[in-house]
């Protein structure tokens, strides 16, 4: 497949595409066959013995990255794409070479609006995406396994190749496991309970169907200066109001909740 068939649209908000594990390259996509049905916990370095096994364009992963020169599964950290690097048009762009990328759910965090708007692709810009606690919630993103540079080329993607305000961290809080089904739907809008001061997710979750990881060892990209959207008190979840929706009937700016109040890190 080529990356350009997942033309990536900034009116609407960035949805994890495609819905299968894959490799991305600077201009192909790889399916990657993966999947692990024990639900027990399991290491990074555990992690990584199973996807160098994993098959893409019929050979094993670590044999793929190998013959095409490209830093071998040891040489690589796990960072969750959250927005437009969630999508395989955006991030091929960025020429970071291959990237394996699989499913994962999130537990009790949430991906949400920053309180920022970036102008590059369109006007009045779009608003990058970035991580929130949320109780009771859960959803389907993307984990990447990538090199510090190619980390370093993300975030400065984000920050517009200047220095600015998006930084990788480590969450302190929050679960991630590796999801095998890959249209696992997220709580409607309607399990959402609030009351004035505090948010909670009421809907039951479907039970795990992979290990869990470690997030504490996971990068995310965050905001450091605006934080997320704050809806008075309450977050604005992608999975339920796109970028078009969000920019007309909701922001304002300087209506943001601080990083430090919406997530903990390592």
């Amino acid at each position: 497949m080529k990356s350009s068939m997942w033309q990536y649209t900034p009116n609407n908000s960035p949805l994890p595409l495609p819905k299968e594990p894959f490799v991305c390259g600077d201009s192909t996509l790889y399916p990657l066959e993966f999947s692990l049905d024990s639900t027990a916990a399991l290491t990074f370095n555990e992690l990584n013995k199973s996807l160098a096994l994993a098959e893409v364009d019929g050979e094993a992963l670590e044999e793929f990255l190998i013959a095409r020169a490209a830093p071998a599964l040891a040489d690589r950290v796990p960072i969750l794409l959250l927005g437009e690097l969630a999508n395989p048009f955006q991030l091929s762009r960025l020429k970071l070479g291959l990237v394996p990328v699989i499913n994962v759910r999130l537990q009790n965090l949430c991906r949400t609006y920053a309180d920022s708007l970036d102008s590059r692709m369109i006007r009045p810009g779009i608003h990058h995406i970035t991580l929130a606690r949320s109780e009771g919630w859960w959803e389907l993103t993307h984990l990447a396994f990538a090199t510090l540079p190619q980390i370093k080329q993300m975030i400065e993607w984000l920050n517009n190749r200047q220095h600015g305000d998006w930084r990788p961290v480590k969450p302190n809080e929050g679960m991630l496991i590796i999801e095998n089904n890959s249209v696992l739907s997220p709580p409607p809008f309607e399990s959402l309970d609030w009351d004035g001061n505090n948010e909670s997710c009421s809907a039951e979750e479907p039970p795990p169907n992979g290990p869990q990881l470690d997030i504490t060892q996971v990068m995310v990209p965050i905001h450091t200066k605006h934080g997320c959207y704050d809806n008075r008190g309450r977050l604005i979840r992608c999975v339920h109001v796109g970028q078009r929706e969000f920019h007309a009937n909701y922001f304002r700016r300087g209506s943001s909740k601080r990083w430090q109040d919406i997530l903990r890190i390592v």
